[in-house]
C-alpha cells in the first residue's frame, strides 16, 4: 500500500503540498479580515456572508466558460499564473479607501481564477503521483487544507486584535505570494494534456462529454448532492447550538480529517469500494438524531461520527479520474470541485431559509434525511461506475477514450 513517506518522496508532490498549504492559509487569513471590513464599513449581515461564502459560489462560473484552460495550458505555467492573480487581488485588498463594492468585485474574480486553478492541481496530481497512490495523495492535500484552514482562522483572529486589517491583508499577500516560488522551482513543467485551444466552446464540449456518461454524471451528483446537503446541516450549527456551536463545528473538523487519514492511508482500493456505502450512509444517518433535538454532548459526538463519511468522496474521485481521460482530467476534476463548493453554498442558503419556518433540530433532521435518500438512490449507479473505473485502472479505456 502507499504510504505518506512514498508519498513524500515525490519532489513534485512536496511542492504541490506545500504550495496548497500556503495558498490555504492566505486564503482564510483574507477571508476573515475581508469579512470584518465588510462588516464595519456596513453593517450588513448579508453583504459580510457574501464576502466570505460568496467566492465558493462564484466558482460555478470558472466551471462552465474557462474550465477547459485547466488542459489546455501547461500545467506549471498555469498554477503560477493563477498564484500571481490570487497575490495581486490581496495587495489590493490592502488599499484602505478601497470601497465595499470593489472588495467585494476583486474577490469574486479572483475566485473566478482560482477555480481554474484547482483543475490545474487536481489534473496535475494525477500525474505526479502513481494511480494507486491517488487516493492518499488527495486524502493528504484535504487534511493539509483542513489543518491550514485552522490554521488561517485562528492566525487571522489574533493578527486582528494586535493589527489593522490592511496589516493582515499585507501578511496575507506575502504568504500568498510565498506559494508561487515554491510552484515554479518545485514543479517539472508538462505540455498541455489536451491539444484543443481552451476557451468556452472548448469548456462546453468537455463538460458535455463528462455529463454525457451515465457513470461520470452518477459520481459528479453524488459527490455534489448528498455532501451539500450535510453543509446544509453543518451551516445551522449556530442556531442550534448559539454560543456553543465551536464545539459541533470543532467535532466536523476531526471527524472529516480522520475519515481521510483512515480511507487514504489504511484502506487500499478493495476497501475502499467495500466501505463507500457505508460512509454515504454515515455522513447523514447520525444527523437525523437532531430531530430529537438532543443536548450538546451528544450532538458534537453526532457530529464527529457523521463527518467521517465525507471520506467517501476519496474513493468517487478515484473512480471518476479513473474513467476520465488525461486529455478531460484537469476540468473534470476542476468541475466536480466547483460544482460542489456551489452546492455547499446553496444548501446553506436554503438551510438557512428552512429554519427560518420549522425548528433548527428540525431542519437538520430533514436535510439529512434528503442527503440519505440521494445517497441511496444513487447506489446501484455508483457500483456500477466502480465496476466501469475498475479495468480502466489497469490500463483498459474508460467510456471515452479518443477525447482530443
Amino acid at each position: 500500500m502507499p504510504t505518506y513517506r512514498s508519498l513524500f518522496a515525490h519532489r513534485e508532490f512536496r511542492a504541490l503540498w506545500c504550495s496548497s498549504a500556503l495558498a490555504t492559509v492566505a486564503a482564510t487569513m483574507s477571508s476573515l479580515a475581508l469579512a470584518t471590513v465588510v462588516h464595519r464599513e456596513t453593517g450588513s449581515a448579508l453583504l459580510t456572508a457574501v464576502a466570505m461564502f460568496g467566492p465558493s459560489t462564484a466558482q460555478v462560473l470558472g466551471a462552465t466558460t474557462l474550465m477547459s484552460a485547466a488542459d489546455a495550458t501547461p500545467p506549471r505555467r498555469t498554477l503560477t499564473q493563477v498564484g500571481a492573480v490570487s497575490t495581486a487581488a490581496l495587495a489590493l485588498q490592502t488599499i484602505p479607501a478601497l470601497g465595499t463594492p470593489t472588495r467585494l468585485l476583486v474577490v469574486l474574480v479572483a475566485a473566478y481564477v482560482l477555480s481554474v486553478g484547482s483543475g490545474a492541481r487536481w489534473g496535475l496530481l494525477s500525474q505526479v503521483v502513481p494511480a494507486e497512490s491517488f487516493a492518499l495523495g488527495r486524502s493528504t492535500m484535504n487534511v493539509a487544507v483542513g489543518a491550514f484552514q485552522v490554521v488561517g482562522f485562528a492566525t487571522s483572529g489574533l493578527l486582528l486584535a494586535a493589527f489593522s486589517v490592511p496589516q493582515v491583508f499585507l501578511l496575507a499577500t506575502l504568504v500568498s505570494g510565498a506559494a508561487v516560488p515554491v510552484l515554479r522551482w518545485g514543479i517539472a513543467e508538462r505540455p498541455p494534456r489536451r491539444a484543443a485551444r481552451a476557451g468556452f466552446r472548448e469548456t462546453w464540449r468537455g463538460n458535455r462529454e463528462l455529463l454525457a456518461h451515465r457513470h461520470t454524471r452518477a459520481l459528479l451528483l453524488a459527490l455534489c448532492l448528498p455532501n451539500g446537503l450535510v453543509v446544509g446541516c453543518e451551516a445551522l450549527f449556530v442556531p442550534y447550538a448559539d454560543e456553543q456551536a465551536g464545539w459541533l463545528l470543532a467535532a466536523g473538523a476531526v471527524g472529516m480529517m480522520t475519515g481521510d487519514l483512515v480511507v487514504g492511508r489504511f484502506l487500499d482500493a478493495r476497501a475502499r469500494r467495500r466501505t463507500n456505502t457505508g460512509l454515504r450512509v454515515l455522513l447523514a444517518a447520525p444527523f437525523l438524531v437532531f430531530l430529537l433535538d438532543p443536548g450538546i454532548p451528544p450532538a458534537t459526538l453526532l457530529v464527529a461520527c457523521a463527518t467521517v463519511g465525507y471520506a467517501a468522496s476519496l474513493t468517487q474521485q478515484e473512480w471518476l479520474v479513473a474513467l476520465t481521460p488525461l486529455a478531460l482530467r484537469g476540468q473534470v476534476l476542476g468541475v466536480e470541485s466547483s460544482v460542489r463548493m456551489t452546492f455547499q453554498g446553496v444548501c446553506a442558503v436554503l438551510a438557512g431559509a428552512l429554519a427560518d419556518v420549522v425548528p433548527t433540530g428540525t431542519a437538520i433532521g430533514v436535510l439529512a434525511a434528503a442527503s440519505l435518500a440521494v445517497s441511496l438512490g444513487l447506489t446501484p449507479a455508483l457500483r456500477r461506475a466502480a465496476d466501469a473505473a475498475t479495468p480502466s485502472r489497469v490500463g483498459e479505456p474508460g467510456p471515452y477514450p479518443e477525447y482530443p
